[in-house]
């Protein structure tokens, strides 16, 4: 059977075509293999935090990854302070605690949840640094796996603001000295006619003295002599 087309040196136009599809193809296939390499893992935390000393805070966190777990993948939460290789100050396998934290620590989070927060309570000065969570899983081939904020969460920790507040015997010294500044714009009636009494019975006294006074010498002038 005849071809329906048929072009000079056609094999040769064939196999460049072929040639120029192939790297396309190629391509093609080497990025698909590449995104099942790239599958996500990590562990998000916020940038930054601030507390107040004394009082508490909540660091929340959440994490994601590519594997298979097993059927009981024993998920742990850990988490690191000062430095990303820094020492442990929290262990859930172990129920660990850092003295520095003691009493102090508490997780909000159980398996499988892919999230959760950790409570810093009684805020200290020096609680102030980087925090940074890992966790670590059992995947379905046995092996355990682990991931961890690079970055972390920097806390800040800011001084109480302490408010002053008057003691009861100031305040009554300021509402008695109110008072007594209320009495004087407003005169008490009582004292007012005590006060004009007072004056009324000095007048009196002042212009009955002289007269007694002359009644003595004219009756000691009267007096019979001997």
């Amino acid at each position: 059977m005849a071809p329906l087309f048929s072009f000079p040196g056609g094999n040769h136009v064939i196999t460049c075509i072929l040639l120029l599809l192939l790297p396309a193809a190629c391509l093609q296939a080497g990025n698909s293999e590449g995104s099942n390499r790239e599958r996500p893992l990590g562990v998000n935390q916020p940038a930054q935090l601030s507390g107040v000393q004394g009082g508490s805070i909540e660091i929340p966190f959440s994490f994601y990854f590519p594997w298979e777990l097993a059927n009981d993948p024993q998920m742990r939460i850990l988490w690191r302070w000062k430095g990303f290789h820094e020492e442990f100050i929290y262990n859930t396998s172990s129920r660990f605690i850092h003295e520095h934290f003691k009493n102090r620590l508490v997780l909000n989070w159980t398996q499988p949840q892919t999230s959760g927060v950790l409570r810093i309570q009684d805020l200290k000065k020096t609680d102030q640094t980087v925090y940074f969570c890992r966790v670590c899983m059992i995947t379905r081939g046995g092996k355990e796996e682990c991931i961890q904020s690079i970055p972390g969460t920097q806390l800040t920790i800011t001084q109480a603001v302490r408010t002053t507040m008057q003691s009861p015997s100031i305040v009554t010294s300021a509402v008695t000295t109110v008072g007594l500044e209320d009495t004087e714009g407003q005169r008490n009636p009582s004292l007012v006619n005590l006060g004009a009494t007072v004056g009324v019975v000095v007048g009196t006294a002042v212009l009955i003295t002289p007269v007694c006074v002359l009644m003595v010498v004219l009756c000691w002038k009267q007096r019979p002599s001997d």
